[in-house]
């Protein structure tokens, strides 16, 4: 995001460690985000990267995965000269994140303190397997210096607030909170980020970005996908561990946030704790009232038929973990007293789809009772993530004609010239962590205080544990989703 103070060259990380390198994150993500970023020259001429992996694989092996990797998942060709200059940063590692002498080999292989600045390490492994990277990384003297030496993980940050608060005191145990970047990569979307500018930069907009003229809030993460054989992970986790608490909650605290007084990384983060903070505790009576569940059975996606959660391979018989979850929470504010945020998500749903949509208040006067029209449709801001990124508003216009007809027309404030391409959410954090740019990653009390929104749902749901709402495969999830609206006149908002 480029908001802190650069990195000075000669103080950029020189070694970047991925631990769990042959696994599906650092496969789908990180080497394509990597191999973008060395096409583009923004990755430094001495920067080494290490495959850490149980795999008794060489180098030379690695590489050959890499090239099999990079066919699939990269934009265009995969270019010679590039991708030679790319493989030539790896080492390959064989190791036990268990065993502590692997991570001795791996320090006897890393450039000595004298020669390098500081060392990466990315955990692209299970959250069970965080603890004993960590441990192991100070046993070999690998967290220090403390302050440069950077440690990346990825969500979810816990199981819940108590299990949050754990992984926390262990990461500072071992690494100052400057060293860690707790990765979101909802947060390096680049809709999200302008988004910050859409509303501070814009005297048009931000006047009207309060409880006087909103209606409510909806933000819909969608996926079309099941659960992609992480039944293992998934069954445990579930979609409000998955996704509510960490990827929508973020993107609440971006809408809703007071403008910080500078740009920086701890003044941004600064303003989303208070967001998290002003969130209305929801009482254990009233979770019925705020949050629904529900999970995918048989059905259909784009013509296909597809199986029910309960059919899916590693899924344990009769289970009740939700693949759908809806909440509404209200922020208790100055600025947003009132007003309703309605968060959704689901696998298995209608379509691909992540999007921020903001409804107005109806006007005040009812003009156009007495004419065709009778009653408008309020406006709506639409702020599209995936699969396009778009910013869009809706607004009202006479048609042509004698009679007072109006139809919506969209106003496209996109940011994309025909000929600009944007990076991928996964380029841009990684950049960051290697130029020490934390504006985009999240501290540890953020984390907190949102498994402290979503805590009495989940241990409420904890207890419920006889029955749960099912949706066919293919829709927008169980119909019980309505029943959080505050009025008669709100309903999700499927299309931009």
């Amino acid at each position: 995001m480029n908001l802190a103070a650069q990195t000075a060259p000669d103080n950029l990380p020189c070694s970047f460690v991925i631990f769990g390198a042959t696994g599906n994150l650092a496969s789908n993500k990180l080497l394509p985000a990597l191999y973008h970023l060395e096409a583009a020259a923004r990755l430094a001429e001495n920067l080494t990267l290490v495959a850490f992996s149980r795999r008794a694989w060489n180098t030379d092996t690695w590489r050959e995965h890499m090239r099999a990797v990079l066919t699939d998942k990269i934009k265009g060709p995969l270019e010679g000269p590039v991708f030679e200059r790319f493989v030539a940063r790896f080492r390959y590692q064989k190791g036990d994140l268990n065993d502590v002498e692997s991570y001795r080999a791996l320090a006897a292989n890393l450039p000595p303190e004298s020669a390098c600045s500081s060392t990466v390490f990315y955990l692209a492994i299970k959250p069970a397997e965080f603890a004993a990277v960590i441990q192991n990384l100070e046993v070999v003297g690998l967290n220090k210096p403390r302050g440069m030496n950077r440690v990346v993980i990825e969500k979810p940050f816990g199981e819940d607030l108590e299990s949050a608060q754990r992984l926390n005191r262990l990461l500072h145990q071992h690494f100052d909170e400057e060293q860690v970047y707790r990765i979101d990569h909802f947060l390096g979307k680049e809709t999200v980020q302008n988004l910050l500018v859409f509303r501070f930069a814009n005297t048009l907009i931000e006047p009207l970005w309060n409880r006087n003229f909103i209606d409510h809030v909806q933000i819909t993460v969608a996926e079309s996908i099941g659960i992609e054989k992480r039944a293992d992970y998934y069954d445990r986790a579930g979609a409000l561990r998955d996704m509510l608490q960490n990827h929508l909650m973020q993107l609440l605290t971006v809408v809703a946030m007071e403008p910080p007084p500078a740009l920086e990384a701890d003044a941004l983060r600064d303003e989303k704790v208070k967001v998290l903070r002003s969130i209305r505790p929801i009482s254990k009576r009233a979770v019925h009232a705020h949050a629904v569940r529900g999970q995918y059975a048989r059905g259909s996606i784009q013509g296909q038929p597809v199986v029910g959660y309960q059919q899916e391979d590693g899924v344990e018989p009769n289970s009740i973990t939700e693949t759908f979850v809806a909440a509404k929470f209200y922020i208790d504010n100055w600025r947003w007293r009132g007003v309703p945020f309605y968060l959704r998500t689901g696998k298995r749903l209608a379509r691909q789809t992540s999007m921020i949509a903001i409804r107005f208040k109806h006007p005040p006067q009812q003009l156009f009772r007495e004419t065709p029209i009778e009653t408008i449709a309020p406006n709506w801001v639409l702020l599209s993530i995936q699969p396009e990124e778009s910013m869009r508003m809706e607004i009202h216009v006479k048609q042509p004609g004698l009679d007072m007809d109006t139809r919506v027309m969209q106003m496209n404030a996109s940011f994309l010239k025909t000929d600009e391409q944007t990076l991928d959410a996964y380029e841009t954090l990684l950049l960051d962590v290697i130029e020490g740019d934390r504006s985009l990653f999240i501290r540890f009390d953020e984390v907190e205080w949102a498994w402290q929104v979503v805590d009495p749902i989940l241990r409420h749901w904890t207890v419920e544990r006889e029955f749960i709402p099912t949706y066919p495969a293919g829709s927008w999830g169980p119909p019980e989703a309505n029943r959080l609206f505050d009025s008669d006149d709100q309903s999700w908002r499927d299309e931009l």
